[in-house]
C-alpha cells in the first residue's frame, strides 16, 4: 500500500530534480513570479504537489512527471 506522499512530489523539489533550476531559492523565485506553468496554467504555489502525468513548463522547457 502507498500513501499520497509516496506518489507525489512538491513543485519546487521537482524543478531541482529535473535540473530546471540549480537551487531551491531559484525555484521559489520562478514559481512565485508566475513563470512556471503546470499543465498549461501559471502555478505560484511552490509546495503544490504534483502527480504522475502532470506537465511542468519553465523557461520554454517542458517536463513531464512519469513513474520510474
Amino acid at each position: 500500500m502507498t500513501t499520497d506522499d509516496e506518489q507525489t512530489i512538491r513543485l519546487d523539489h521537482f524543478l531541482k530534480l529535473a535540473g530546471a533550476v540549480g537551487t531551491g531559492g531559484e525555484a521559489k523565485l520562478l514559481i512565485q513570479s508566475g513563470e512556471v506553468l503546470l499543465n498549461g496554467k501559471p502555478e505560484t504555489r511552490r509546495r503544490k504537489k504534483l502527480q504522475f502525468g502532470d506537465t511542468v513548463e519553465v523557461n520554454g522547457d517542458e517536463y513531464k512527471l512519469e513513474a520510474e
